[in-house]
């Protein structure tokens, strides 16, 4: 049976995602695009680190196969796997098979979601080998030249159940990301939903107050994606304080007395 030609082109962006630097990180990245070394994103949830990636695919013009991990994610899930069909048998490559054979960035965000018997699978792609076995079809998968592994995680979420191996960390460099600064921030905000300055800001310093409760009481803070699904809704017609409590207080948390703080702090900055 013929197989059909597989268009890799497909996962190609287009139009460039908007990313605010924060520093020298898209010329760090660059270099090691250029070198061909793995990249680890280091930062908490909501920070970038998604964006900054489409964003590099796209300035290098390279396609981008995204994997978003989950506890359920199996090596085959990955790598590939027999399917029946009305022929018998076909082997259907998976997404890191599909990026290494066919020269793409490969995007494991959230790693540590999955198994560590599944990142195992992708270590012969992150040293000097630089292949993939693919030990039920008998094939070894020889990456291409453009090819490159990139994941992410959020060190501050995690337990010791769910952290990355050290023969995982050591096969990459990392970078580390974080919340910009307010001014930043707030640019970042109305470049997003086009909302104006001054109100942005004021959703930034709601958002500095959750952050600041991290730890005491607060798993995470507020995120940048959540200030833009904010901004969304006021510009839609919502209320401030509506729009803060639905997209910033709401997802975060469900303790009655840290809600209660952040909702009165709302109400301090929106009068």
């Amino acid at each position: 049976m013929t197989n059909t030609p597989f268009d890799i082109q497909q996962y190609t962006i287009t139009q460039e995602p908007f990313y605010q630097p924060q520093g020298n990180e898209i010329e760090l990245y660059a270099a090691a695009y250029a070198a061909r070394l793995p990249v680890m994103l280091k930062g908490p949830t909501g920070c970038g680190k998604s964006r900054f990636v489409e964003h590099m695919a796209w300035k290098l013009g390279k396609p981008l196969i995204t994997v978003a991990c989950n506890e359920d994610m199996t090596a085959s899930d990955l790598v590939g796997r027999y399917l029946l069909d009305a022929n018998g048998t076909r082997w259907l490559d998976g997404p890191l098979t599909l990026a290494a054979r066919y020269g793409a960035i490969c995007y494991l965000d959230e790693v540590v979601e999955a198994r560590q018997d599944t990142t195992v699978a992708i270590h012969p792609l992150t040293d000097h080998r630089r292949n993939l076995p693919l030990d039920k079809k008998g094939e070894l998968v020889r990456a291409h030249a453009d090819f490159q592994m990139v994941i992410s995680y959020n060190p501050g979420y995690q337990s010791l159940m769910k952290d990355l191996k050290q023969s995982t960390k050591q096969r990459f460099t990392a970078m580390e990301f974080d919340y910009a600064q307010a001014d930043v921030e707030a640019d970042i905000v109305t470049k997003e939903t086009g909302i104006q300055r001054p109100l942005a800001l004021q959703l930034v310093g709601v958002a500095a107050i959750a952050r600041n409760l991290k730890g005491h009481g607060l798993d995470e803070g507020i995120s940048t994606r959540l200030l833009v699904y904010a901004a969304t809704l006021i510009n839609s017609g919502v209320a401030a304080r509506d729009a803060c409590r639905m997209a910033l207080v709401r997802p975060i948390t469900d303790d009655a007395d840290i809600r209660d703080t952040l909702d009165h702090a709302i109400d301090a900055v929106f009068p």
